[in-house]
């Protein structure tokens, strides 16, 4: 998708270029003006999903922090552009690009039905600690819209089919705030439904890293910062890349979810919600996160003589096998178990504990490796005050 906007734009600007006075012949200020005007453009656009990490540059993070309605200050370029350039086909690609800017931010805006979630003690000792014990100069200074302030105490509008979700990348991995309300619900839901339609489908699956970690570690529930739910499967001659991602694509399209495949990187995932339809696709870029559930396939192997489990991707300290894939030893697996994990038994392998230890060493200690250093400290911190 990216390769084949980034080819529209170029086509789209050497088109606008073409001097109209000069067949063949190039307006160069048509060119640099408009190369300049859409490459700012697709900055904005981009910034959310690039400010995914801790350490982004300042610009990349102002933008991000405002990708709700930043691109809306392309009116002023523009309009000035338009009045300097008196050409068309310029003033036909500025219309358009502004006008679809304009229903993003309308989109965006469009409130939803939000179910206020009550904000619950851990969650809130997070968060008044993140925020130096101003909640709301906080929230405004992050834009965090969710969050309800009133003399009855701090509530959470959550997320829904029918709304935009929480910025989780934000929220969790910059702010270090642990998951809102309304995502662990959704994630639960997710989960469990993808689970259901594996069993259904009679394909062998476990719980995988962090899900399997809160898991063990957290008596069945979801780690505090927790993004995303994995699950793995078992890939044979029975079941196939095809039929794995069909089953689920068909069970998804009936039931209101979307898979995605990723074949050439190892992995496919089920999203809470439907993906938006042409011209809105990169919004999952400017959301900054979505309510996800990551499905890798594992395939029989044999490595340096051992059967083991082997996927495409890494995961946590996973060691590469004889075949410069990621592994783990058959027997930490097969047969699976179960294990009790949001509210209902789910498959996981039959050694959890040797399992975790494989992917993540001494399994027992809070490692927050995504989180923005500076939240890590506080996070630290508060942690010894819970446990």
């Amino acid at each position: 998708m990216f390769s084949l906007t980034g080819a529209m734009a170029v086509v789209t600007v050497g088109f606008v270029s073409l001097s109209p006075d000069d067949p063949g012949g190039i307006d160069f200020g048509l060119l640099f003006f408009l190369s300049g005007f859409i490459t700012l453009l697709f900055l904005i656009i981009a910034a959310p999903a690039v400010d995914f990490k801790p350490g982004s540059r300042p610009v990349i993070e102002f933008l991000a922090n405002r990708g709700d309605h930043v691109g809306l200050w392309m009116f002023v370029p523009a309009i000035a552009g338009g009045y300097a350039l008196p050409d068309a086909r310029l003033h036909g690609v500025l219309a358009a690009a502004m006008a679809l800017e304009s229903a993003w931010f309308l989109r965006h805006r469009r409130k939803g039905k939000r179910r206020l979630y009550p904000v619950g003690k851990d969650d809130l000792l997070v968060l008044s600690t993140q925020a130096n014990g101003d909640v709301a100069k906080f929230a405004k200074q992050h834009g965090i819209r969710e969050l309800e302030l009133s003399g009855d105490g701090i509530g959470w509008r959550g997320c829904n089919k029918n709304t935009f979700p929480c910025h989780l990348n934000l929220y969790i991995n910059r702010l270090g705030l642990n998951t809102p309300p309304c995502c662990r619900e959704h994630m639960r839901d997710l989960c469990h439904y993808v689970a259901s339609c594996l069993k259904e489908m009679k394909v062998v699956h476990w719980l995988e890293g962090g899900s399997l970690l809160g898991a063990v570690r957290e008596n069945g529930n979801l780690l505090a910062w927790e993004d995303d739910i994995d699950i793995s499967v078992m890939l044979d001659q029975r079941t196939t890349w095809a039929s794995l991602a069909g089953g689920l694509s068909d069970r998804g399209l009936r039931d209101g979810y979307y898979v995605d495949e990723f074949k050439t990187r190892g992995f496919i995932t089920v999203s809470y919600g439907p993906r938006p339809r042409w011209p809105f696709l990169w919004e999952r870029n400017r959301q900054r996160g979505e309510i996800r559930l990551d499905l890798v396939p594992y395939r029989h192997a044999v490595s340096h003589g051992q059967a083991v489990l082997e996927r495409l991707v890494s995961k946590g300290a996973m060691p590469l096998t004889e075949n410069r894939r990621y592994g783990v030893p058959e027997q930490t697996v097969l047969p699976t178990s179960t294990i009790r994990f949001l509210g209902e038994d789910i498959a996981c392998p039959n050694q959890p504990e040797a399992y975790l230890r494989i992917l993540y060493g001494e399994f027992e200690e809070a490692k927050l490796t995504y989180v923005a250093a500076a939240a890590v400290k506080t996070r630290r911190l508060i942690d010894a005050r819970l446990h």
